[in-house]
């Protein structure tokens, strides 16, 4: 089953993490078949949010919601089960300052 980790961290706290380290996990993942992708994000303040409410486009610099801590990155695995996502997403280097969030991920359905 494929499940998305979303990095999550305050992001002046994300220049405790080394590159080199993330690359490194990344590649250990790829090696034992979980990655399927994995990008780190630019800083939030880059960000634009598209919303469209009766036919009209909306543009917001920045992210959705203010938080504390902002995306940072993701990492699509694959895993055998919520157990086994967890135990990868424990070890996904960013995880030591902010947080990881876990989701499987739904096939869209055609009828």
């Amino acid at each position: 089953m494929k499940y998305l980790c979303l990095v999550y961290s305050e992001e002046g706290k994300l220049e405790a993490v080394d590159d080199r380290e993330c690359l490194a996990f990344s590649d250990e993942l790829r090696s034992g078949g979980h990655r399927l992708a994995a990008e780190a994000l630019h800083p939030v303040q880059t960000a634009t949010t598209v919303r469209v409410r009766n036919g009209r486009l909306s543009l917001t610099d920045g992210p959705f919601a203010e938080t504390k801590e902002q995306l940072a990155g993701f990492y699509l695995i694959e895993a055998r089960d919520l157990n086994e996502a967890i135990q990868v997403a424990a070890k996904i280097p960013p995880a030591r300052v902010g947080s990881i969030e876990v989701r499987p991920v739904r096939d869209l359905k055609v009828e």
